[in-house]
């Protein structure tokens, strides 16, 4: 069975490449290069012995969008990643976000409702929630208005695809709502290669830990948490990955009840920017340089998923320590350095 992954040599789409094909998919990876590298292709094939295929397509590009699937007529799933996501350059360049990350949406889902029937799984965000009003977050939570064009789009995006799915009832959809991913494959042939400063807390812990930074800025210790520092819910990548193998599954099999769902994928478990760092010195054995600055504007306390839905409809369970994910992340930094 042919599934189209988009932006699949990108963070979290490579490590679903990797489990796409573990379970006997067939993969082709749309991307455009433009935040990732082809080199990513060679790690998949040495993880599981397949080459996925691969189209450099740019897929504001509306042509080469439906020509691609003139010719890939034979595709029955598609799991979007292909998106911009950096909320501090959403802020300032608003446009390229809009059009990056909707326009493309809309392109693909207008392919898809021409066909007999497609499942898609939508890259979604827990930013949807904004600072939720009661901790762990369940998927029934309000959304609410985004923090960045970045969150916008995560919410525009499934709104789209809910009402299309609400005219096209042979399109089957689900919209994955992540809470923080990281780490890398245990192999340490993938992992998160984030271009210029990372704007993730675990790639610049393993940077300054390998030396190539010189010290993490942790914003703010007076947030009425444990120690003071945010909570996030930080969720190994590769759990993540078998999260959209299992969605995608669902659709395929004609599980879903409903043409179009929601779940949320965390650990179900905060942890703060302090217990991170605790984590990194444990499975690294090095004492992190880092110091305690000004709140960060736009940042909020706390935020975890309640992940019972998932568990239960969905029968995922992230499986990883955050210590686990972190020494697969220590790892993968020493082998990109080395």
């Amino acid at each position: 069975m042919k599934i189209l992954v988009t932006g699949g040599l990108g963070f979290i789409g490579s490590h679903t490449v990797v489990e796409l094909q573990n379970e006997g998919f067939e993969v082709v990876i749309i991307d455009d290069c433009s935040n990732a590298s082809e080199k990513v292709l060679e790690g998949v094939n040495a993880i599981t012995g397949k080459m996925p295929l691969f189209e450099k397509i740019d897929l504001r590009d509306k042509a080469k969008v439906s020509d691609f699937f003139k010719r890939h007529d034979d595709v029955e799933g598609v799991i979007h990643f292909a998106a911009s996501k950096a909320v501090g350059e959403s802020v300032e360049k608003p446009l390229l976000y809009y059009e990056n990350n909707i326009g493309t949406l809309v392109y693909i889902l207008k392919e898809l409702s021409k066909k007999k029937k497609s499942s898609f799984i939508f890259s979604s965000s827990c930013t949807v929630y904004g600072q939720a009003n009661e901790m762990p977050i369940t998927e029934d939570a309000p959304v609410k208005p985004a923090e960045s064009p970045y969150g916008n789009t995560k919410q525009m995006g499934e709104e789209i695809i809910r009402d299309t799915c609400k005219v096209i009832p042979h399109l089957n959809a689900i919209a994955l709502r992540y809470f923080n991913p990281m780490g890398a494959h245990p192999s340490a042939e993938i992992g998160e290669l984030p271009i210029g400063v990372p704007q993730n807390l675990v790639p610049f812990i393993t940077q300054t830990g390998v030396g190539l930074r010189e010290e993490l800025s942790v914003f703010g210790d007076d947030y009425p948490t444990e120690d003071g520092t945010c909570v996030r819910d930080y969720i190994y990548v590769v759990d993540l990955a078998k999260a959209h193998v299992q969605a995608l599954k669902r659709l395929l099999e004609g599980k879903n009840p409903k043409n179009y769902e929601v779940f949320n994928l965390g650990t179900g478990k905060g942890s703060t920017v302090l217990e991170v760092i605790q984590s990194f010195e444990r499975v690294s054995g090095k004492k992190l340089n880092y110091k305690i600055v000004d709140r960060r504007p736009g940042d909020i306390v706390s935020a975890y998923a309640d992940t019972t839905k998932a568990n239960e409809v969905l029968g995922w369970k992230a499986q990883f320590t955050l210590d686990e994910a972190m020494k697969s992340a220590w790892d993968w930094e020493q082998k990109i350095r080395g």
